[in-house]
């Protein structure tokens, strides 16, 4: 039994709410605002900023998990994975629709935008695209 949790990386993924996710896997792919990046046992220690998109949770090569992120922080360790997220959902919770129209509300909001405004608004555009390739991803899930 020792030796399972060795090959484990601890992950834990919070949000302001709430510690969503706290699990031992295998391997965690989390999307770095340089790139996705994944977490193994004996990992390099590491602070990244985390860029919208999915997370996915590994176990036997499988991905058991995947959660979509707005955004936020990430630090690994040789033990652990911690991400801090403004949000966290299940992308087995994303709908094509739902993502779809959030989408189309964000492009509106941008090109309406105001020059203070223009920052927000782009950033919502990025989450909503994100949000809607994960939504679209959902089918290679089950």
């Amino acid at each position: 039994m020792a030796d399972e949790v060795v090959n484990k990386v601890a992950f834990e993924l919070v949000t302001p709410t709430a510690l969503a996710i706290s699990e031992d896997v295998d391997m965690v792919v989390v999307p770095g605002s340089e790139g996705d990046f994944g977490v193994l046992p004996g990992h390099t220690p590491i602070l990244s900023t985390v860029r919208p998109g999915v997370i996915n949770m590994y176990t036997d090569g499988v991905i058991t998990k995947s959660l979509f992120v707005e955004g936020g922080f990430a630090e690994a360790n040789p033990e652990r994975c911690t991400v801090l997220a403004e949000s966290a959902t299940d992308v087995s919770d994303l709908s094509s629709s739902d993502t779809e129209a959030r989408l189309s509300a964000a492009r509106e909001a941008y090109s309406s935008a105001d020059d203070e405004a223009k920052e927000a608004a782009e950033k919502e555009l990025r989450i909503a695209e994100e949000m809607v390739r994960a939504a679209g991803g959902n089918s290679t899930l089950h």
